[in-house]
């Protein structure tokens, strides 16, 4: 167990709070001029400090500057945050546990003792990501898919509980439990910690960015990429500035026919408008009371979808009404009531915070709503989704590069019906029935994801719409790939004990597993007749999912278009089966007697959802089915794991191989160095997320990673998914960049992982396309340096910690871009990689960058002096000059970056101690 920090307690905060017949230690926030007027979430911030204070890294004067918050100022102040605990997911675990099975080894090595590799805060773990919705519309789809996925990933999970056996504080959270956020939330969260005699708030950083759900339960917690994890794991605190913190004010309530759903999207839109990058928001208000715990968690969990770092709620009634009904004992219920009451952190709807910046949502405003094709901030409302699909149908049906701005030659114009792009194409499934269909056919969907699947009121809500559409005589369309897959076991029970269970079975909405499935893209094939006519035809066709990330490329290989929508949304459209219906006006099918039955004939009441949720939702369930929540069935416990303070490699291993990044390794660090003569590996536009970057989704048999594969005797049967195979660095580099919808601007007329090798050719203007693992590999044979190119928002999307080790693995050394999302720009400087910036209003397009230059970039040696340099100098062969921002934000990032990453930073850092 970690040892209890032994503040240097400069302000005389350390107190004692008695609860009960229990004593805690405490430190007190009254103690710190200013601390009554700062918001919520920098309250827990300031606990944070006074707590860990020790005079170096954390000092008074750090404190004092919390205490001291100016709203209006810009982030400045660099502050150390030690988060409480680490939560991840198996996909991101995965090569986190790599690392530090490979650290272990590293610091024998270099002479040091291995067991000084240990997490020193908890950490669990919850594999969620690896099941695949194969099997659906039946009964055995959920054990079909089990069996599944233990046969793809014996060798990820017989690794992972050698660590939970290997590492003190390592904790497993078996498959088929969760979701991890619904996991967290409903189990593992604290919202007060209790550790070594103190109480404190309970604070995470999690390999996954719908971490902040956890926001919702009154927790203070982000999304960091995966080595940003495994440093605080290993007692690293996290570098921050202290942040602008948006007031979200909520008033009124959701009117009837409106889900949490519509709120959040209502929520992303208002946010993503007005620009919340970087910063806090938190919700304040009389409508906050207002706000179940559930929609406070779904709200929460968009977070990323907004861009802001954490959106949080404070702890109030409802709270302890919600920890209560999850199962949490009484006496940490009165722990919690009695911090928050003690330290200020209690919901007073009454007092106006300070903030940054404020906004305000009447919740009697929100309308339902839906978000696509391919953001989650594109929100339409719902009694519009058919005429937004109409236009923006046109970017997926054309062939020119400027998709959506051609007009069709008069030639090979597609077909059109009132307007709207057609191709009806006739389809024979495995029982002999045709059927057509055509651009919008709902060919996915999914009740899935954390974001809603944790919300009893929008699933519960999704039942009793199939309820009522079963008993109309209504049936899924057949092309309709439908699933269910919620996040924790609790959904089931309180569907069998409400009886609703039968009624979405019969809709094809069987239970396909308790994981993330669909939103991650691992919503399995489409019927193979389905699939063929889509990809012969070049259709169109859309997904409809309960999610939050609807990226392109992202949900199904088969899918070009994607809509975020409520559970009962998702069951309607599976009905209508097509996106060219409006399902508001429109019939969504017949009933038994041949009568049009509509949207408003079949949707719930508030009344009727309410009470089933408060009759067939009980504390037992949550006490059951988290009674031994990390013991696993009776298949994770037979598996056979080796022993050992080290782990024991299979050099035969496709899935979990030693990584190089510690190869040839010393303890004394090297110069940074100047960039010289580096060539272009790709230009990229805006937008371009972690989904496009990280190698993600399924494994193609004629790319690098699939031929890697086949040459390692793996049969194309058995690739899996480039997630489940994340801690296998070889599979990975040959996969960045990968993502089947980039588009690589130095290879026109290409999607996907394909760029110009200028090694190829004497003339760049010659130079021939290659796949970019390809040509990485023949730039760095020869000692030639790359950079990337980007527009605005890189690297937005999820905080997958691979599309910044790829990127340096690929032999990047620097990615200039307009402007990036926090947690890929970090994530590039903990491997190593320098982010920069364009000038203010200046891009490749201003500039003239064509991306067939060389590169120089000078003036990155100014970090050797100990500080940061505003700006170095870039510099082309083709006459282009510029100052380019420097986005090392803090003094600590600079320490990873000198070190070579923030993994070679802890590891010199443990054993010089």
């Amino acid at each position: 167990m970690k040892e209890t920090v032994v503040s240097a307690n400069s302000f005389d905060a350390r107190a004692t709070l008695r609860v009960g017949d229990e004593s805690y230690e405490i430190f007190k926030l009254d103690k710190v001029e200013g601390a009554e007027r700062l918001p919520y979430s920098l309250k827990v911030l300031l606990e944070n400090l006074l707590r860990t204070e020790d005079g170096a890294n954390i000092t008074a004067d750090h404190i004092r500057a919390l205490g001291n918050w100016d709203p209006n100022a810009q982030p400045s102040q660099e502050i150390q945050f030690t988060p409480a605990r680490v939560i991840m997911q198996d996909f991101t675990g995965v090569p986190c546990v790599v690392d530090l099975a490979t650290m272990r080894e590293a610091v024998k090595e270099l002479g040091g003792d291995p067991a000084r590799i240990n997490p020193l805060a908890p950490a669990e773990l919850v594999i969620d990501h690896s099941v695949i919705a194969d099997r659906f519309g039946t009964p055995e789809a959920f054990t079909q898919n089990v069996e599944l996925e233990y046969g793809r990933n014996k060798e990820r999970y017989q690794f992972l509980r050698w660590g939970q056996t290997a590492f003190d504080e390592f904790k497993v959270v078996p498959p088929g439990t969760g979701i991890v956020h619904q996991v967290n939330i409903e189990h593992l969260a604290r919202t007060v910690m209790v550790r070594g005699g103190q109480a404190y708030p309970d604070t995470l950083v999690g390999t996954d960015s719908h971490t902040t759900m956890v926001n919702g339960l009154g927790v203070l917690g982000w999304g960091v990429g995966g080595i940003e994890a495994e440093a605080a794991m290993l007692g690293q605190p996290v570098s921050m500035l202290i942040p602008r913190v948006v007031g979200f004010k909520l008033s009124g309530e959701l009117p009837t026919g409106t889900t949490a759903t519509d709120l959040v999207l209502t929520i992303t839109e208002m946010l993503r408008k007005h620009g919340v990058v970087g910063k806090f928001v938190e919700f304040y208000g009389d409508g906050v009371g207002a706000v179940p715990l559930a929609n406070r968690a779904t709200i929460g969990n968009m977070s990323p979808e907004f861009g802001s770092t954490a959106a949080m709620f404070p702890i109030d009634a409802e709270t302890i009404k919600y920890l209560k009904l999850t199962g949490r004992d009484e006496q940490q219920l009165a722990l919690v009531e009695a911090y928050a009451k003690e330290q200020g952190l209690w919901h007073d709807p009454s007092r106006e915070l300070e903030f940054s910046e404020y906004l305000e949502l009447d919740l009697a405003t929100v309308v339902p709503s839906i978000a696509g094709p391919k953001r989650p901030q594109d929100r339409i409302v719902l009694a519009n989704a058919k005429e937004q699909f109409a236009t923006d149908v046109r970017n997926y049906v054309a062939d020119d590069e400027e998709a959506g701005k051609e007009s069709f030659p008069a030639s090979d114009a597609p077909a059109a019906h009132n307007g709207v792009p057609t191709k009806p194409t006739t389809v024979t499934g495995p029982d002999g029935v045709t059927y057509e269909i055509d651009h919008g056919a709902v060919a996915v969907a999914a009740i899935t994801s954390c974001t809603n699947t944790s919300n009893p009121y929008v699933m519960v809500g999704a039942a009793l719409l199939a309820k009522k559409a079963v008993e109309k005589g209504l049936t899924r369309k057949p092309w309709v790939k439908t699933t269910l897959a919620p996040g924790s076991k609790v959904v089931m029970d309180y569907y069998d004990r409400a009886g609703l269970t039968p009624y979405l079975d019969k809709l094809g909405f069987n239970l396909v597993g308790y994981g993330c499935t669909t939103c991650i893209g691992n919503s399995g094939p489409l019927p193979e007749e389905v699939s063929k006519a889509v990809n012969e035809n070049d259709l169109a066709v859309v997904s409809v999912l309960s999610g939050n990330r609807n990226f392109e490329g992202r949900i199904n290989p088969d899918v070009k278009m994607n809509y975020l929508a409520s559970p009962p949304l998702v069951v309607a459209y599976a009905i209508a089966g097509s996106m060219k219906v409006d399902i508001t006006t429109e019939a969504l099918g017949t009933d038994t007697e041949g009568n049009p039955v509509y949207l408003k004939d079949i949707w719930p009441s508030e009344s009727e959802v309410e009470t089933v949720v408060a009759s067939a939702i009980g504390q037992e369930m949550f006490t059951k089915d988290y009674s031994d929540v990390f013991a696993g069935d009776a298949q994770w416990q037979a598996l056979p794991i080796p022993t050992g303070n080290t782990f024991e490699w299979d050099s035969e291993s496709t899935y979990v191989r030693k990584p190089p990044y510690f190869e040839g390794m010393t303890m004394e660090t090297s110069p940074v160095s100047d960039v010289a003569g580096a060539r272009v590996l790709a230009k990229l536009g805006d937008s371009v997320t972690t989904d496009h970057i990280s190698p993600a989704g399924a494994i193609k048999a004629d790319t690098p990673a699939g031929k890697y594969l086949t040459e390692h005797g793996v049969e194309r049967r058995d690739f899996n998914s480039y997630g489940s195979r994340r801690g296998n660095h070889e599979v990975m580099i040959r996969g960045t960049f990968a993502n089947i919808r980039l588009r690589n601007q130095i290879a026109p007329g290409t999607e996907g992982g394909f760029t110009r090798d200028f090694t190829q050719a004497a003339d760049a203007a010659d130079a021939p396309v290659s796949y970019i693992y390809d040509a990485s590999q023949n730039y760095q044979a020869q000692g030639i340096p790359l950079v990337i190119l980007a527009g605005k928002e890189y690297g937005s999307g999820s905080s997958r910690d691979w599309a910044a080790k790829g990127t340096a693995l690929l032999g990047v050394k620097a990615v200039i871009a307009e402007s990036y999302e926090r947690i890929h720009r970090s994530n590039l400087i903990g491997m190593g990689v320098l982010p920069l910036q364009y000038p203010e209003g200046a891009s490749a397009l201003s500039l003239g960058l064509t991306g067939e230059e060389t590169f120089d970039i000078t003036g990155v040696t100014a970090l050797n002096d100990g500080g940061i340099p505003d700006t170095v100098k870039v510099t082309t062969d083709s006459g282009v000059e510029f100052d380019a921002k420097v986005r090392i934000d803090t003094p600590g990032e600079a320490d990873y970056y000198r070190n070579g990453g923030i993994l070679q930073y802890v590891l010199r850092s443990l054993i010089s101690e």
